[in-house]
Formats: structure tokens, C-alpha cells, sequence
């Protein structure tokens, strides 16, 4: 049966400090990019550092693995947040919250663990442009990040503000940015137009569409987002989110996915094969429409024989 986090038994105090460890595990299937969630889709794995564990990495193994079950396979650590008022609770304990990004293949949980995986632009919906860039964007976010620069003190102010969104969220002609997502999370934070800024400040409304999480467990996530948007541009982890098989197709869409941008096919292709990142296994794909596809396999001898530069992500800007 799994278990949910448990607090440091260490009394809540004003000098208090806990230590939370916190795993983005992230899978791609279908095209579609899933993270392992919690309470009800609210949060991440998560469980407190204590000194029964042999190091930060394995208390992370133990509880993501005692919350759903999935061992963890690649994994890397994030990024320290240790802010005091993003809990929503000013009488809590100073948190800090030690995060670590995981790459897996999704598969069912089993029964008796309170995980299921969710799509991660459930969280984010403003950071899908494979399709083009949401229409909200232009009708909520853009208009409510306007009122917000213009209600600074200074003119100056103002036009700092302006330009941050601007940058941020590629308005005023400005070109879209897919790693700059945990910068447009804090934007929106600062701007109290998501729910956690709101709760943590005692208010209720909310404008953004997004599915809130719990504490800073969003903030984390964004984190993990752009950590792997950047990473899969230099090295080939993609291929720790694919099957054992697949068609160029496949590999293709996985890589949209999390980029949230479309790519060249012909030039995403080129650079694979170029890179000699992936070799026909000889099969062909038999759940294809129409013509049969070939499917390929990671070629992991290539991380051994040089320093591979990555997809490069030709990424669509139409």
C-alpha cells in the first residue's frame, strides 16, 4: 500500500526547517507528455528528507517508488527552491524543497497507490503551440498582464513590466520562447493571476486557465519543463522516454510534445541521421496508416564514441 509524504516530526517552529524532495517524472505517449501526480492530480511525488536515508537521491527513490510504485530509472537533480510565502501557510516551517527531474516509459500503476499519471499541459495550457499559440494568450493573459504593468507606480516601472511580459509571453511581434516557462509561471505569480499566488496572499480569484497544484509543486514542474526543453536540444534524452522500437515519426511527435513547438520533418530527419543517433532494426511498424514505417533504435554506442550535439530542434516559427 503506498504511502503519503509525512512531515519531519521535528516541532514547527520560527527557526524550523524542513527538507522536501520533490520528483517531476515525466513520460511521453502518443504525443502527449504525462507527469506522475499525486492527491488527485494536485501534486508531485514527494517526501521529507530524513536522516534514516543514506543521501538526497535515494530518500527520493524511496518515496517516489512507496508513492506509485514506478522505480525511477534516469534522474537529475533540479534546481534548491527555498522561498519563504509560496506555501500559502505563514505559520509552517521554513521549507525547502530539493527537486529532481526523472525520465521513464509510462506504464499503469499499480493497484493500491495513489499516483496516476496526468498531462502536463493540464498544468500549462499556455505553453502548447503546436497548434499555433493559444488564442487565450492574446484574450486573457496578454490584456490582464497589460493592466497589471500600467497599475505600477512609475512610468518606468510600468515600462519595465511591459517589456518582461512582452519578452516572456513573444507579444508586441516578439518571437515565442518554449524555454522560458518557468519565467512566465513567476510572471503570472507576480502578476496574482493564478490561483497558488492568490491563496498564498489570501485571495480567491484566479484568470489563468490551468489546473493549480498544491504548495510550489507548479513552480517545480516549470522547472522540469524547461530543464528538458533545453536538455533535449544538446544531448539525446528523448530516447530515455521512447520505447525499445519506434518509427521516425513516433520519435518525431515525442519531441513536439515536449517542446510544444512543431519541428522540420525534413530537417529534423536529416539532422538524426546525420547525427547517426538511430538504426533500422530491420522491422516495420505494423499499426501504421497506410504505407508501413520502419522502426528504428537508439544507437547507444554513439554516446561512447563522441559528444552527441543533440536534435537541434529545427522548430517550426510559422
Amino acid at each position: 500500500m503506498a504511502r503519503s509524504p509525512q512531515k519531519s516530526s521535528t516541532p514547527a517552529s520560527g527557526n524550523a526547517v524542513t527538507a522536501d524532495l520533490v520528483a517531476v517524472l515525466v513520460a511521453v505517449t502518443d504525443g502527449t507528455p504525462d507527469i506522475m501526480t499525486i492527491a488527485g492530480g494536485s501534486a508531485l511525488p514527494s517526501g521529507p528528507f530524513e536522516f534514516t536515508h543514506r543521501s538526497l537521491q535515494t530518500a527520493l527513490r524511496a518515496w517516489v517508488e512507496a508513492q506509485t510504485g514506478h522505480p525511477l530509472g534516469y534522474v537529475e537533480q533540479l534546481y534548491t527552491f527555498a522561498d519563504r510565502g509560496r506555501s500559502g501557510d505563514a505559520r509552517s516551517p521554513h521549507s525547502v524543497s530539493i527537486s529532481y527531474l526523472g525520465l521513464t516509459r509510462e506504464d499503469e500503476v499499480g493497484e493500491g497507490f495513489e499516483a496516476h499519471w496526468s498531462g502536463w499541459y493540464d498544468y500549462f495550457p499556455w505553453e502548447d503551440h503546436r497548434a499555433g499559440a493559444p488564442g487565450f494568450i492574446a484574450k486573457s493573459i496578454a490584456p490582464k498582464l497589460k493592466a497589471w504593468a500600467k497599475a505600477a507606480p512609475s512610468p518606468a516601472l510600468q515600462r519595465e513590466r511591459w517589456q518582461r511580459c512582452a519578452i516572456t509571453f513573444g507579444l508586441d511581434d516578439r518571437d515565442w520562447n518554449e524555454e522560458l516557462v518557468l519565467q512566465r509561471y513567476e510572471l503570472l505569480w507576480e502578476a496574482s493571476l493564478i490561483p497558488e499566488a492568490n491563496h498564498s496572499r489570501g485571495r480567491e480569484a484566479s484568470v489563468v486557465p490551468g489546473k493549480p497544484m498544491t504548495a510550489d509543486h507548479r513552480r517545480i514542474l516549470a522547472t522540469g519543463i524547461a530543464r528538458l526543453r533545453a536538455k533535449i536540444k544538446y544531448r539525446p534524452v528523448v530516447f530515455e522516454l521512447m520505447p525499445a522500437e519506434f518509427t521516425l515519426l513516433q520519435l518525431q511527435r515525442s519531441v513536439e510534445a515536449l517542446a510544444g513547438r512543431l519541428v522540420h520533418k525534413q530537417n529534423f530527419r536529416r539532422l538524426i541521421e546525420q547525427q547517426e543517433l538511430v538504426e533500422e532494426t530491420g522491422a516495420m511498424a505494423a499499426d501504421t496508416v497506410g504505407r508501413p514505417a520502419k522502426l528504428f533504435r537508439f544507437r547507444h554506442a554513439v554516446l561512447a564514441e563522441r559528444a552527441v550535439a543533440g536534435t537541434k530542434l529545427p522548430l517550426s516559427r510559422t
